[in-house]
């Protein structure tokens, strides 16, 4: 079975290397050099060189010159694991046997961009990992494995990123040998059950005290690194946030966004419901006791 590999992130690395240990056929892979738009951006380049796989630079896959490139190496399927754009008609209907994609969510809930990102945020306890057939819609192509993700008051972005990755390391191996002899059978996706979150702004990313400590906290778990951060507004300016920790207080007559404590390393501000500890930050100044934010 001759594979076609596009990938651009971290668990595309981790997936082509899977690949490349389980002896698949890769006959291709379609990456980028660069990129300033992923955060967990991965260079491909070692292993390919390492397997002797012809690989191609590019931005748009779809272009007429990449998928004359693609139909060159005369795949049977295209994996397709960490690619930020849709890919269109004529790529999906090249190899005999379509395309396979990733999505880190329990299809078809939570369709759409950022799932881990939106899973944390909004304090979801369960996710899923997904490969499922690409059609030209957005995730709801027929489901080839599925396994659900369960996540952790302590996880974050970091985490949850390793824990989905490994999961689905695990899925590859299963599937493999099942395209490969034709075994494999697909799950038909309910679009009745399905939604689909939409594209992160920077705004979504501000913390504003008025939100619970709960919410605050999953904010920031949400945006930690790789990714870019929560941030607040402090003397017009934004200063990241990569930590914080619930804090119980209980007196009710304390508006929110009062500094309440400064310990020269982290501090702590009130919250909606109760307050929030402030651990790890880019603050170089940190606000004096009774400032707001």
């Amino acid at each position: 079975m001759r594979i076609l590999f596009i990938g651009t992130v971290e668990f595309s690395y981790k997936a082509l290397k899977k690949l490349i240990e389980l002896n698949a056929e890769i006959v291709g892979v379609c990456t980028k050099n660069k990129s300033d738009f992923n955060s967990d951006f991965a260079d491909l380049t070692p292993l390919c060189k390492q397997a002797d796989v012809p690989i191609k630079y590019l931005d748009d896959v779809n272009s007429s010159e990449n998928i004359e490139w693609v139909r060159g190496l005369s795949p049977d399927i295209i994996f397709c694991f960490g690619w930020s754009n849709l890919i269109k008609k004529d790529l999906l209907g090249l190899p005999k046997m379509g395309v396979v994609g990733y999505h880190p969510a329990l299809l078809p809930k939570n369709r759409g961009r950022h799932p881990l990102i939106w899973a944390l945020a909004l304090g979801l306890n369960i996710s899923g990992s997904t490969f499922f057939f690409m059609t030209e819609g957005a995730d709801d192509g027929d489901i080839l494995s599925q396994e659900k993700v369960e996540i952790l008051y302590e996880d974050d972005a970091k985490s949850l990123y390793d824990k989905v990755s490994n999961i689905a390391l695990r899925q590859i191996e299963t599937f493999l040998p099942k395209l490969q002899n034709n075994s494999f059978e697909i799950i038909k996706q309910k679009n009745d059950l399905a939604n689909v979150w939409r594209k992160r702004g920077k705004v979504d990313g501000r913390i504003d005290f008025r939100m619970t400590s709960r919410a605050i906290y999953n904010l920031v778990r949400a945006l930690t690194k790789p990714y870019v951060g929560a941030h607040v507004e402090y003397n017009g300016q934004d200063i990241s946030i990569w930590k914080v920790e619930e804090v119980e207080f209980d007196q009710n007559n304390i508006e929110f966004g009062k500094v309440l404590e400064n310990n020269g390393k982290s501090f702590i501000v009130k919250t909606y419901d109760k307050a929030i500890r402030i651990i790890d930050h880019d603050f170089k100044e940190l606000p004096k006791v009774g400032e707001y934010l």
